[in-house]
């Protein structure tokens, strides 16, 4: 998924797939513990997406809280 993407959507829909992608690198965690993985490098993927989606959550945050303090 694309960052672009990622900045399209909205907080919920940000939560949820950082859930999904949170859930997923759980399963994969395990699954490269107990047998052989198709495509290790969908660990990566997966910890790199869940890294983009808490970026633009602190970045959404720190621009709300600017708002604010600019605002009063």
């Amino acid at each position: 998924m694309k960052t672009e993407e990622l900045r399209q959507m909205s907080d919920e829909q940000l939560e949820l797939t950082l859930k999904e992608a949170a859930d997923k690198l759980f399963r994969l965690r395990i699954q490269s513990q107990t047998e052989r993985l198709n495509a290790p490098s969908e660990l990566r993927r997966s910890r790199r997406l869940i890294a983009q989606i808490k970026t633009l959550q602190t970045e959404r945050t720190t621009k709300a809280e600017r708002s604010q303090a600019t605002a009063q």
